[in-house]
């Protein structure tokens, strides 16, 4: 499903006396279609970086990426929308404060399509945005025709989540998309996002600072620090992990790692 071979992206020194940031170091991954993959790691350890090189946000300074067995690794983040969802950390990112919520519906139906003047929902499209809304309980099904910059953070992510998913993307990406939520409407959030996954049977990379998230969701987890994959867990094996465990293992993969303090917080 998605393959990366040997990327690396290095970001240059900041001033005279600065370093060069190695943001992801000769990185490959194979991904298994409908795999659903929790990242952690510190900041600065690449999660963020691996997620924007797969986007085309980002251009990698070499490597291969491939969605299908198509390689991707030259084309536009445009070019790339056709076969990528994405959810950011900032519910503002992704939606238009002075766009409806059916508006972007209407837009979410066109991604990675070629540009045109046609614009509309069909009725199936709605009744499908609809229930998939009404499930979060935020009652954004009945807001169809507001603004989305009168909606709350928690609306609106779960807006963007529906709008990624809508034409079932064969790669998702969620960057830490709870991290700017409340604690309730972060798990609603989660909520809506597995059940999404597992119904549409996603391929997943969901990043989150949260080690309890990462053990909760999903069935493989990746460690990373300083642009490499320290652990690489699924099965039976990711399913007895606790906390405690994820910060031994760490520990045991690299004892002289610089990955930040964060990481280990029970959240």
């Amino acid at each position: 499903m998605l393959e990366l071979i040997d990327v690396s992206k290095v970001f240059p020194p900041l001033g005279q006396l600065g370093d060069a940031v190695v943001a992801l170091d000769h990185l490959s991954l194979h991904v298994q279609p409908g795999e659903f993959i929790t990242i952690i790691g510190g900041n600065g350890s690449g999660k963020s970086t691996l997620l924007n090189v797969i986007a085309g946000s980002l251009p990698a300074d070499q490597g291969r990426l491939l969605v299908h067995g198509v390689d991707l690794s030259t084309r536009s983040e445009h070019q790339r929308a056709k076969y990528l969802g994405r959810v950011f950390q900032d519910p503002t990112l992704g939606t238009v404060a002075d766009m409806s919520v059916a508006e972007h519906l209407a837009m979410a139906t066109r991604r990675g399509d070629a540009p045109s003047l046609r614009w509309g929902l069909k009725n199936d499209i709605i009744a499908k945005a609809s229930e998939s809304l009404a499930a979060i309980g935020l009652g954004l099904e009945s807001r169809l025709h507001a603004k989305v910059g009168v909606l709350s953070g928690g609306q609106r992510q779960a807006l963007s989540l529906v709008m990624a998913t809508l034409r079932r993307p064969d790669v998702l990406l969620l960057d830490e998309h709870t991290a700017a939520l409340d604690p309730k409407t972060a798990a609603l959030v989660l909520e809506l996002t597995e059940r999404v996954v597992v119904e549409q049977q996603l391929t997943t990379l969901m990043v989150t600072h949260n080690m309890r998230d990462a053990i909760r969701y999903g069935n493989r987890l990746l460690m990373m620090d300083r642009g490499t994959i320290l652990w690489d867990v699924s099965g039976e094996e990711k399913r007895h992990l606790t906390p405690e465990k994820l910060v031994q293992k760490f520990f045991e993969s690299d004892p002289n790692a610089a990955i930040s303090g964060e990481l280990f917080l029970s959240k």
